[in-house]
């Protein structure tokens, strides 16, 4: 082999598209801070003039980084490119987006987003019994009293439902955790599909309670298993709504 060829070293990268660079660098921007949450991009003529590329161009990197939830599109006069606020909420926002499009998809199943949210929900209660504050204890309380009063066919019955889980996960004082459990939970939608016959709404409300009396008294292990026996109720019953289909 030529002496030249095998001293070769690697001094060079590869050229990134314009596309890239622009997204690259409006992300820095973002990431670095210089750009704030709230704050509105320059609009597409003026970036593509300040990159030196066209509005195609612009245009691709902007959707992008909308789709890596970075930023949001608002239309209308005052419209434009507004880089979204990065916290728990966008983070609960992006996962719960990414599910539904792969489920929508089919590339994921139903079936492993409801494994993956009860292997989330066991450990968040088991958190959610050691930091609980009066406060959760009351917001939950005050959602079983609803959750007791109304019937099945009340329209508020999936909201209190996921403002149960919620609350819980909130309570557990892991705000990534939470974030994950939320979206979760937003996109297998339980009690939207269940057979909420007045023996099920029932059943549901006493495991609820349940868990709420476990996470009162601060017993970590009671508090995993009325979340495990309820949860594991639920499966049974979405999988076979969903085999009917």
């Amino acid at each position: 082999m030529d002496e030249s060829v095998r001293a070769a070293k690697l001094i060079g990268t590869k050229v990134q598209r314009p596309r890239q660079q622009v997204e690259d660098q409006v992300k820095a921007a973002i990431l670095s801070g210089t750009l704030r949450s709230g704050e509105r991009l320059p609009g597409e003529l003026e970036l593509a003039h300040q990159f030196g590329v066209s509005r195609t161009t612009v245009r691709e990197a902007l959707r992008s980084l909308a789709t890596q939830g970075l930023i949001e599109k608002s239309p209308g006069a005052g419209g434009g490119s507004f880089v979204r606020s990065v916290d728990q909420s966008s983070l609960r926002s992006v996962v719960s987006d990414s599910v539904h499009t792969l489920l929508t998809l089919g590339s994921i199943k139903f079936e492993e987003v409801a494994v993956v949210r009860q292997h989330l929900e066991v450990p968040s209660v088991r958190l959610a019994a050691a930091h609980r504050t009066e406060a959760d204890l009351a917001e939950l309380r005050g959602i079983l009293e609803l959750q007791k009063s109304i019937s099945v066919e009340d329209p508020r019955v999936p909201t209190l439902d996921e403002q149960f889980h919620g609350t819980i996960a909130r309570a557990s004082g892991n705000r990534v955790l939470a974030s994950f459990v939320s979206a979760l939970h937003v996109q297998t939608e339980p009690v939207h599909y269940l057979d909420l016959s007045p023996e099920v709404g029932r059943t549901t409300v006493r495991q609820h309670q349940r868990v709420v009396q476990a996470i009162a008294d601060q017993d970590a292990d009671a508090s995993a298993e009325a979340m495990t026996e309820h949860l594991t109720y639920l499966r049974e019953h979405l999988l076979a709504y969903y085999r009917k289909q």
